[in-house]
């Protein structure tokens, strides 16, 4: 299987940006998981609500976390990232991912022609 991984508006890039390059090679060696295999463990994707999943990172001491969405079962399209700093993720995020969810279909039906 092979999935295409897309990004969504600037918020992917804008977390990437606030990352070293040690954290974006973990981050860039668990979406290559992503568009590769059929199935990932918990410890790496975790379904939210509402079609929107998180990719969970952890490196050096430091928990980040990606929400993303199928679009087709094919097409893995990402949106906000952040560090994790509680032990629950914080409802705000899941509230603004689930917002850039809206906007993407929104565009996606605005430019289907």
């Amino acid at each position: 299987m092979k999935r295409k991984v897309i990004a969504f508006g600037r918020y992917y890039a804008d977390f990437i940006a606030s990352l070293t390059q040690k954290e974006v090679l973990k981050v860039k060696y668990i979406l290559s998981l992503l568009e590769t295999e059929n199935r990932l463990p918990t410890k790496f994707i975790k379904l939210i609500r509402e079609e929107v999943y998180e990719i969970r990172i952890n490196f050096n001491n430091n928990i980040y976390r990606i929400f993303f969405i199928f679009d087709e079962d094919r097409i893995v399209v990402l949106f906000n990232g952040f560090q994790k700093k509680t032990q629950k993720t914080p409802a705000s995020e899941i509230e603004k991912a689930i917002k850039i969810k809206e906007e993407y279909y929104e565009y996606k039906r605005q430019h289907a022609d």
